[in-house]
């Protein structure tokens, strides 16, 4: 109820800014079943804007435990969907929570950001991870746009691309290639939205 009413509420506010994303490849997404959406990530609009794109379907966001600590932050974030991950410790919940959601048939949303860095490999691979131990599809995902409220007030435009879905074979080799996969989608679709922005 409330996540409907909050992307209803936040897509108007974008679009009244000329912020809400002009989305590309939405026909790749999956029409039925639980699946997991893998983005580039740049701030917080692009979470706005992937999750009024997807309505009517809602979206799991994974997110930082360290979030669900703040008084009013926490509590919101909850009744919106994300569920907490400790990236410090991780544990069982990492791969539960997720493999649960998507055997519910929900789509679960993970940004692992499309810089090189030990914290986002360590989350490419949770994603595909996830993807191989719930024989779930993987949609890749990139967003080009404004990064926090300061540029949606500025009118900057939003652009979103998702990727052709793919599914990971067993075994830590597929995982490995899928993880270098999934890497090079997110920086190619990038490179697409921006050159699709310029024309």
């Amino acid at each position: 109820m409330l996540y409907n009413f909050g992307a209803r509420l936040i897509g108007i506010l974008l679009w009244l800014n000329g912020a809400k994303a002009k989305v590309y490849g939405k026909q790749n997404l999956p029409k039925e079943g639980g699946y997991i959406i893998a983005c580039t990530h740049n701030g917080y609009v692009d979470i706005f804007n992937l999750g009024v794109s997807l309505m009517p379907r809602q979206i799991h966001f994974m997110a930082k435990k360290q979030l669900f600590d703040i008084t009013v932050l926490g509590p919101l974030i909850k009744r919106l969907n994300a569920f907490p991950v400790d990236r410090d410790n991780p544990g069982p919940s990492v791969i539960k929570i997720p493999r649960q959601l998507i055997k519910e048939g929900k789509v679960v949303g993970i940004f692992p950001s499309g810089t090189r860095s030990t914290e986002n490999v360590e989350l490419k691979q949770g994603a595909i991870t996830i993807a191989q131990l719930s024989k779930a599809q993987i949609v890749p995902a990139a967003y080009v746009g404004p990064r926090n409220l300061g540029e949606v007030f500025k009118r900057q435009k939003g652009y979103l691309i998702y990727g052709k879905p793919f599914t990971v074979a067993g075994g830590k080799e597929a995982r490995d290639e899928s993880t270098d996969y999934l890497e090079q989608e997110l920086s190619r679709l990038t490179e697409e939205l921006k050159l699709k922005i310029t024309k």
